[in-house]
């Protein structure tokens, strides 16, 4: 479970309007619009170093260049029914994990994916995203590869409305904007459907690999995390 500190911290301040005020969250029939974008950094630590390392969430930061831009292009519009609300939805919660290898190389997901009205948080593990604007209900607060569901129902959630969220083809043969064969592992196991699929349970670890080599899988220990 998220430290108790961290989340009481980052809610309190997400939910502070400028002029002091506490803000209420809007019915979730109601989606929050945006219509301005934020730069994002564009790639986090370039190689594997001996000791991971770890993330704001005790997870470890994921290697290489950002697929693509974290600010997602749609700014609180409705996507695949997923709707943006002024603060994260803790009715229903699942963490996954997401590492992208391009021709054997790691390609690392960006934190604030999801997240309109970027505010980052700067900590001594890195770059920590809370919203000015919205949270879509599924999103990445850091760039070590979780993905957060965060939402008030428990409807299946998976890893095709995170990228149609983040604005981003995801095919057999495309990710992102990497192109070639896609093979997708999930916790350990050859993945035979479209990676789009894939659902986003607790604690799934995803991998896909666009083109060859295949990595081998790493698997992640959760104890210990913020998550």
């Amino acid at each position: 479970m998220r430290s108790k500190t961290l989340v009481a911290a980052l809610l309190v301040s997400a939910a502070i309007a400028g002029c002091g005020s506490v803000q209420t969250d809007p019915s979730t029939t109601t989606p929050v619009t945006f219509t301005t974008t934020v730069p994002v950094p564009t790639t986090t630590v370039p190689t594997t170093t001996a000791t991971p390392y770890l993330g704001p969430q005790g997870v470890p930061i994921e290697t290489g260049r950002f697929l693509a831009p974290g600010v997602t292009s749609h700014l609180g519009a409705v996507v695949n029914g997923i709707l943006c609300n002024v603060l994260p939805q803790l009715a229903y919660t699942a963490y996954a994990h997401l590492q992208v290898y391009v021709s054997g190389r790691s390609r690392a997901l960006p934190g604030g994916i999801g997240i309109v009205g970027l505010d980052p948080v700067v900590t001594t593990s890195g770059l920590f995203y809370r919203a000015t604007t919205c949270y879509y209900w599924i999103h990445t607060r850091a760039a070590d590869g979780v993905i957060e569901v965060e939402s008030p129902n428990g409807r299946r959630y998976t890893l095709a409305d995170f990228f149609a969220i983040w604005d981003q083809p995801l095919t057999g043969d495309r990710v992102a904007g990497a192109r070639g064969k896609v093979t997708a592992v999930v916790n350990g196991k050859l993945w035979t459907g479209t990676p789009g699929q894939i659902p986003l349970r607790e604690h799934t670890q995803i991998e896909l690999a666009v083109g060859k080599p295949v990595p081998h899988f790493s698997r992640i220990d959760w104890n210990g995390t913020g998550i």
